[in-house]
């Protein structure tokens, strides 16, 4: 469900953030003139750009689990599929509000905006994508990447403890090694890296169409203070570990949505949108969303860059399991530890995630999927249900 709304509860979510319009006040002089004759407002539709059969399958595809899906049409920022499970029942609220609040699975909170998560190695677009658009890199410098290295005097290993020799960002994002992207991100520094964080639009809440306080801000967070603080590249930070997606950083997944979108999109981030258009009373469209640029995050040059790296990454690296029959896809594996490990009820803490494109020269859907709590990870659990989701988008 995209929210709710009744008297005793209020309203959530979609239906919070365009309650004047569904419920016919928008128009204030209207509005009212109806009330001095004695009628009720007359609410509008609307309809949104969420796709039914791709929602079905995002679904199907969690199968129960903890987590959530978003898909984005990256040229519009359109969002196609905003899927958060545990789901709940909107009819139940009136009976089940109490429960449902207190219910440890959270089902209402949506994960695809409210939960923040550790990133793990989709991250690596944004240092790579920071790397090479400051100038800092080129596709073809190469980095001594040996199995274990110091970081801020502690080790740091790959995930599979091979020794990669001199390799570039294209195969460092291929074989997603961590020793590579840590001292790229010590090179880049804090600051440069921040900056293209908040280009991809980090460190602020999305600029989505639902109510501020039921989205999080993806960032770097201080845990000890109660809630969390929000860093800024003026606090300490272990930037090599920041630059793999760790060192306290967290995501919600439609941010990771919007990463994989501007890549998409040559480098320009749409505003993501999940209205399409109004309807009145009779049917009649009263207006229709216009796509809106959110910024210039990267060159289209480092765009191309980028999802020449990610097609490897499908083709031959750890997201294989993202590939489509006649279909190029680019894309990104993660696979995070999470800290609150009390929260997976004896699961193993792992945070799995998929992020990419497709097709990978003509986008048509950028995605993002993430399941908690897992065993298995970001190229086995959450990168077959976005080639699913992104399957049933391309059919549509």
């Amino acid at each position: 469900p995209i929210g709710y709304s009744f008297i005793e509860y209020g309203n959530s979510e979609f239906e919070a953030f365009h309650n004047s319009e569904l419920v016919g006040d928008e128009n204030e002089f209207a509005s009212i003139f109806d009330e001095l004759r004695g009628k009720d407002p007359i609410g509008n539709d609307i309809v949104t750009s969420i796709d039914a059969d791709a929602q079905l399958t995002a679904f199907e595809g969690l199968a129960g689990r903890a987590g959530a899906v978003v898909a984005l049409d990256p040229s519009t920022g359109a969002v196609r599929t905003m899927v958060s499970v545990p789901p709940f029942d909107p009819n139940s609220v009136p009976t089940d509000f109490a429960a449902l609040n207190e219910d440890p699975a959270a089902p209402m909170v949506n994960r695809s905006t409210q939960s923040t998560y550790p990133p793990g190695s989709t991250f690596k677009l944004v240092t790579a994508a920071a790397a090479l658009d400051s100038g800092a890199i080129s596709p073809d410098d190469t980095i001594t990447s040996p199995a274990t290295i110091d970081i801020q005097g502690n080790p740091l290993a790959n995930a599979d403890n091979t020794d990669y020799g001199d390799i570039n960002v294209t195969e460092a994002l291929t074989h997603s090694v961590n020793t590579y992207f840590a001292q790229l991100g010590e090179e880049l520094g804090t600051g440069t890296l921040e900056e293209y964080m908040t280009k991809f639009g980090f460190n602020s809440k999305p600029q989505l169409d639902l109510p501020s306080d039921q989205m999080s801000t993806s960032g770097v967070y201080d845990l000890s203070v109660p809630g969390g603080r929000l860093l800024t590249g003026d606090d300490p930070m272990d930037v090599g570990r920041l630059a793999i997606g760790q060192e306290r950083l967290l995501v919600t997944p439609i941010q990771m949505a919007e990463v994989a979108a501007t890549i998409a999109n040559g480098g320009d981030l749409m505003k993501p949108q999940i209205w399409s258009k109004v309807l009145d009373a009779d049917g009649r469209t009263k207006k229709t969303m216009d796509p809106e640029k959110q910024s210039d995050v990267i060159s289209e040059e480092t765009a191309d860059q980028l999802t020449e790296a990610m097609k490897d990454v499908v083709n031959e690296g750890t997201g294989t399991a993202a590939a489509l029959s006649g279909v190029d896809v680019a894309g990104k594996t993660g696979t995070a530890e999470i800290p609150d490990v009390d929260r997976c009820a004896g699961g193993e803490p792992n945070q799995a995630w998929f992020v990419g494109f497709a097709p990978a020269d003509d986008p048509q859907v950028a995605v993002a999927a993430t399941v908690e709590c897992t065993f298995g990870q970001g190229g086995t659990e959450a990168a077959p249900i976005a080639a699913s989701v992104m399957q049933a988008l391309l059919d549509g």
